[in-house]
Order: C-alpha cells, then structure tokens, then sequence
C-alpha cells in the first residue's frame, strides 16, 4: 500500500513469507536523504535462557534444538561443545565425523529451502516458490529433491529429521551401522550431480549492485584444509583470532529501542557479517576441489562482498556438504562407543559452530551437582542485525529514484539475502518506507 501526506510518502507490506519470525522495516526519506531504517524485530522474547537454569546439563542439547525447527543441529553442536568445554572432555575420531556429518545434512536442507523457496523467487519476479513452480517445476523439483536429501541424512545419524534425538553430550546415544549410511550414498551422488547446477543457475541470475567493507567473522578449522562447519576459532577479515572462550571479550551485544532482539558488535568497532559469505571468503582456498572448481565457473572464485551473491555462495555451499557428507560416509567406521563418559563438575564452558546463517555461540555455567546455573545463546540473525540494516541504508541511499513499489521489493530483498531467522514459528514482516 501507497500513500502520501503532503511531502511524506509511505508504503507498507502487510506480509512477508518468506523470512522466518516475525518483524517489520521502517525507512523514512527525505528526497534522497535517507533520515532512518530500523529493522524492528517485535516478536516476544522465547526466554530459553532462563528455561535453562536449574535443569540437567545433558538436557541442553535437545532443549536449545526447540529454538528453531530449521537448523536444530547448530544448537545441540554447539551446546554439547559448550558442556564438553566445561567438562574437560573431547570428541574425536569417528564421533567427531558424526557430528560433522550430521551438520552436512543441516547445511543441505537449510540452504536447499532458503535458496529455491525463499530467495530465487526474489530473482525471478514471484511471489512466492509455489508461483515459481509453475513455470520453473524442474528447478524446484531440484531443490525439494535436495533438501529431501539433507533430512534423510539427518534422520540416519540424529533419529529423526526436525529435533534429532540421537545428540547427546559426548557425542550420540546410538552410532549408525556402516550401512545404514551407505544406503544414502546413491542419492546423495545424485543430489551432489544436481547441486554442481544450481550453481551454475544461480551464477546467472541478475544481482543488484550493491558491495561494502564488512567486517567479515566465521570460525577457522584447526585441520588445514577443512571448510569451517562445527569447530575452529572465531576469525574475522580484520584481525580476530579468538577461542570461543574470548567471545564476550571481543564481542558484545546491546539493547535497541526498536527490537526485542539484541544486536552485537566488535566491541569499540562496530557491525560484522557472519554467514555463507563471511565464511566463504574467509575460507574459500578450504573448499573442496569440485566446490572451488564450481565457485571459480560462477564468477565467484576470488570472492564477493556483494551480498545479493550470497544465493551462489548457498549454492556453492550446498555443493561442497554433499561432497563433505559422501567424504565422511566412504571413511566411516562404527566407533566402539557412542559417546565420550563424563562427571559432572563445577566450570564454566564455551561452544560455537558455523550454523548455516552463521556464528552461533553458547556459554553456560554449570554447578558440582551438574545444573545449569546460567546460559548465554548468540544467534546469528541478532550479530548481522546492524549489518542488515547498513546494506538497507547504503541501497536506499543509491536508489531512492526508484518508484515505491520496486524499492519496496528491493529491500524485501535485501533483507533475505542473510536469510534472517527471527523465529521458526510465524513468517511475517511490514515493510513501511516514509518519505518526506
């Protein structure tokens, strides 16, 4: 909707499908001066910290996975690092190839419903995948045969596709048989085959342009050579290299008027990108062979910081976690146990992993009795906050002679290239853009 008050125009999306959680966009104009854009994220607070205090340790990792029915997997890895961290314990060997594993799954059936159902219709003029799908069936044929892939492959090591059950602290309650996972291997050839296209798909749709000096902060494996899933230190492309124990002294996070969710920064810097493109250009020369090969085709093989290019970066991504998984399954053997025995103790522990938005940080503080006596969770939609919000201003700034109706949809659009995760739950966003 469209409307105007002298010289204040103002427009106003009711519904946004396309982003998970619930939250609005204000912009308001002057001419071409852009006074103010403020992502509002109004949907309450979840408390899950609080829900934490007093429970069990071990009850953390199937706790903390309710916080999102996407991407369940990034919040049991990392709270297990976390009481493992304060246990003193390590996962290794063939456990650690499971929990990696099970995060190639995530990262397929996440990138696999952002790209082809959330963000391409963006490209392509739709408004939804569903309208997408009646002219380009194939292509979304592709993507649901993808993510179909990354559950099954979730189901075989987690027990079950949303909210694994199999995770524990120490590492699985059940290790699968050998060939429980080799019967996934046709299909993940497959999809792997299919996936080396939508690159090349992606490569050539039509991006806006728009680049900016980001700040750019993934983690960084501490095996040469491996692409950052489920461990590393936290890097950035301006200096950090920090243990997970040092977030908060390199972090923080601050209240905003404007949203329940809290937005972090470098501390006495200021905003940072972490997600597909933060890790793929920090980390590109660890790719595997045919997943660098496929980012150099794209165009992408020297790096981008135009963030409507993320949707080849998931592509790429996608890519490489089908070839990760294939790599994992052909070395697999069953270990003799399937978790790593502990004691509980008084400590205190830190975890991160690379969730397919990006850095997802947990800390808890445990008691002797093994309680948890307080949690900390960072998730990757509140640390790109300020910077969704930069790339809004920066692209208003350069088109406000755009008419409302196509910036709206622009800046629709710019909010899905970080594939924000406000909540699982509802899927809907104003857009309001005021000019005066």
């Amino acid at each position: 909707m469209s409307g105007g008050d002298g010289g204040t125009r103002r427009i106003e999306t009711g519904y946004l499908s396309r982003v998970e959680g619930e939250g609005a966009m204000h912009v308001r104009l002057r001419g071409d001066e852009v006074l103010g854009v403020e992502l509002r994220i109004y949907e309450p607070p979840r408390f899950f910290e609080a829900l934490l205090r007093g429970r069990a340790l071990g009850e953390a990792p199937d706790i903390t996975a309710r916080i999102c029915g996407i991407c369940p997997v990034a919040y049991q890895t990392s709270a297990c690092q976390a009481m493992e961290d304060a246990l003193g314990i390590e996962v290794g060997g063939q456990l650690r190839d499971l929990r990696r594993l099970i995060y190639c799954g995530e990262w397929i059936q996440s990138h696999s419903l952002h790209l082809y159902l959330l963000h391409a219709p963006d490209f392509l003029g739709y408004e939804s995948g569903f309208a997408m799908a009646r002219d380009h069936r194939e292509v979304v044929e592709r993507g649901l045969r993808a993510k179909k892939a990354g559950n099954r492959l979730i189901a075989a090591v987690g027990g079950r596709e949303v909210h694994p059950v199999n995770v524990r602290v120490g590492g699985f309650y059940r290790a699968p048989e050998r060939r429980e996972l080799e019967g996934l291997v046709a299909e993940l050839e497959r999809c792997r085959s299919e996936a080396l296209e939508t690159v090349r798909w992606t490569a050539g749709l039509d991006f806006p342009e728009l680049e900016r000096d980001y700040e750019l902060v993934s983690l960084r494996s501490p095996l040469e050579g491996e692409y950052p899933i489920d461990r590393g230190r936290i890097v950035s492309s301006k200096g950090i290299d920090v243990a997970a124990a040092e977030f908060d002294d390199t972090f923080e996070e601050e209240q905003v008027a404007h949203s329940t969710a809290l937005h972090a920064r470098v501390r006495a810097r200021g905003s940072y990108l972490t997600g597909p493109m933060a890790r793929f250009n920090l980390n590109r020369g660890r790719l595997s062979p045919l997943a660098a090969e496929a980012a150099r085709e794209a165009g992408i093989g020297d790096g981008s910081l135009n963030p409507f290019r993320s949707i080849v970066v998931r592509a790429v991504e996608i890519l490489y976690a089908f070839d990760e998984a294939l790599r994992l399954i052909d070395a697999y053997e069953r270990p003799d146990t399937p978790a790593v025995e502990f004691e509980p103790r008084a400590a205190v522990g830190h975890g991160v992993s690379e969730a397919p938005r990006g850095l997802l940080y947990h800390r808890y503080e445990i008691t002797e009795a093994g309680e948890i006596a307080s949690a900390w969770i960072v998730p990757p939609t509140s640390q790109n906050q300020r910077s969704i919000e930069e790339d809004l201003r920066e692209f208003v700034a350069a088109n406000t002679h755009l008419p409302d109706e196509e910036l709206r949809h622009r800046c629709e659009q710019t909010i899905r290239n970080y594939d924000p995760c406000i909540s699982c739950s509802t899927h809907f966003l104003t857009l309001e853009v005021e000019r005066e």
